[in-house]
């Protein structure tokens, strides 16, 4: 008996080691394909002008106002906190869908990698090793009428503080707990903004600011309990990402209420780029009328 019960604890371990093998075998049967938690505010998908799964709260364009094209600044600070501190890909791919799924422009690819992708395929074309009919002749690519640059402005993954402030101010016991609890709610934001180029012009045509913030409270559980911090859901696991996301939605939708109302600027007299209204020589520039003309010149 003594024997019998010595050897149970191990026989138990084995039995649990594998069960727990056969289980790394078993297909994951709470995998929930296109879970709410794990979707940002750019979701869905988009082909040509038709949508499926977009958010509600994106604006939309009746009809595209031109072809556009993406512009990141891969070697400013903001790109490199974006891919560096916060391992998150490019912006381009998020605000390519963002785009497409508002009708208000036709996305064109001016990536590097897309751009490669185009270039080897003409080279094959000229180099005979395509079938006939692949029809990968000159002229035509698409231009881009706009191009659109985005900068993350702000992102702070801690903005709070105010657990310990409360704490201090209600002191004791109470205080102690809310400033725990205080420690537990980081505000998560990120303040994004978009700048809208002509490009055949080189004119700012539209630009725009967009913010979002969330709270995490990851620590409520410890503070509160387990079942309290259960409860709240997505709140308790809010990814930086979600927040950049939101941000950059919400300055589209800024750019595009601007867009719906857009009216070109125009400069009186000379007209954009022909010396402006404001003169550096105590008067205006002289027109191109008022210089005397080739023939009376000549007769000088």
């Amino acid at each position: 008996m003594e024997r019998s019960y010595m050897r149970f604890p191990t026989v138990a371990a084995v039995t649990g080691l594998l069960a727990l093998a056969g289980c790394q075998n078993m297909p994951a049967l709470d995998m929930q394909m296109g879970s709410q938690s794990a979707k940002t505010m750019a979701t869905g998908s988009a082909a040509g002008s038709a949508t499926a799964g977009e958010s509600g709260q994106l604006e939309r364009c009746e009809s595209p106002l031109g072809t556009v094209s993406l512009i990141e600044n891969v070697n400013s600070g903001w790109y490199t906190i974006l891919t560096g501190e916060y391992r998150l890909p490019p912006t381009a791919n998020l605000l390519r869908l963002l785009v497409q799924q508002s009708n208000c422009f036709v996305v064109v690819e001016r990536g590097a990698a897309g751009m490669n992708a185009m270039t080897r395929e003409r080279a094959l074309q000229q180099s005979g090793e395509m079938r006939g009919g692949s029809n990968f002749g000159r002229g035509q690519m698409v231009a881009s009428d706009y191009g659109l640059s985005p900068e993350i402005v702000f992102s702070n993954s801690d903005a709070g503080g105010i657990g310990g402030a409360l704490g201090g101010l209600v002191g004791g016991g109470r205080g102690l707990a809310i400033a725990k609890l205080g420690a537990s709610m980081q505000t998560k934001e990120a303040s994004a903004l978009l700048t809208l180029i002509d490009n055949r012009s080189g004119v700012q045509v539209a630009a725009s600011e967009g913010s979002a913030s969330k709270t995490d409270f990851g620590a409520f559980g410890s503070v509160f309990g387990a079942r309290a911090g259960g409860n709240l859901g997505g709140y308790t696991n809010t990814a930086q990402g979600k927040v950049i996301a939101a941000a950059f939605m919400d300055g589209f939708n800024q750019m595009v209420r601007s867009l719906r109302n857009y009216k070109a600027q125009t400069v009186r007299g000379q007209g954009l780029g022909g010396g402006g209204r404001l003169g550096v020589d105590g008067g205006m520039a002289p027109s191109p009328t008022s210089a005397p003309s080739a023939s009376n010149r000549s007769r000088k």
